[in-house]
């Protein structure tokens, strides 16, 4: 057999067994608080084994799209510390993050680039010319799902390290907030509470941010070139 069609199939299998044994369930907010003793008990018992297996098990939320992230990310905080849950989440996210685009890349990049690749050829030339900024800007908007950016990127020639690297620099704010919030878990009565309207109205003005700065740049140099310089 194919060994995409296998893939697919494990990523499948496994997506729909989270669905099918109803596992969305343990990653609530009502559960964690309500479980949030009883695993920092366990943690100070058995730290080495809790964070890895904290790590690998966020690294498959993450690589398989899993709505399951944003609670583990308040659960990093509320177990681990802000540094520690922090640092445990920026890798772990950004990992399963490479994992997602990279299995997106494999199974479907020649398919859409053998029916669509003269319409994605613009795309990826701009990619190619600003895909770190690119990337670092829309992981700012709270708004765009972390799985649709995993995936659409994979269908792109962006590549990887870039990918990697603009996305861990791009998500350390948002994960920051989540960590903060979880250390403080017991304040928090519902995910809203977590983002208001100043902080994404304050990420949106970093996702721009550098688009304007260079636009600006830009006007600057054309201003300062001799007469003649551009002829």
């Amino acid at each position: 057999m194919n060994s995409k069609l296998i893939l697919a199939a494990i990523v499948v299998a496994l997506i729909g067994a989270f669905f099918a044994f109803d596992l969305g369930q343990y990653f609530s907010l009502a559960n964690l608080k309500e479980q949030q003793e009883a695993l920092n008990a366990y943690f100070q018992q058995h730290k080495l084994l809790v964070i890895v297996v904290f790590f690998i098990g966020y690294v498959a939320v993450a690589g398989l799209g899993l709505p399951a992230a944003a609670i583990m990310t308040l659960a990093a905080g509320a177990i681990f510390g802000f540094w520690t849950g922090l640092i445990l989440v920026s890798f772990a996210s950004t990992i399963g993050a490479t994992i997602a685009f990279l299995l997106t890349r494999y199974l479907f990049h020649d398919a859409v680039e053998a029916k669509f690749g003269d319409k994605l050829k613009k795309l990826n030339q701009g990619i190619e010319r600003e895909g770190a900024m690119y990337i670092f800007s829309i992981r700012l908007v709270p708004f765009i799902p972390f799985f649709v950016i995993n995936s659409v990127m994979g269908l792109t020639s962006l590549k990887t390290v870039t990918f990697y690297w603009a996305s861990q620099l791009g998500m350390l704010l948002g994960t920051a907030v989540y960590v903060n919030a979880g250390t403080q878990l017991a304040t928090i009565e519902t995910m809203g509470d977590i983002v208001d309207i100043r902080i994404v109205l304050s990420f949106l003005l970093l996702a721009v941010f550098p688009f304007i700065a260079k636009k600006l740049l830009t006007l600057v140099k054309g201003k300062d070139a001799l007469p003649g310089e551009n002829q």
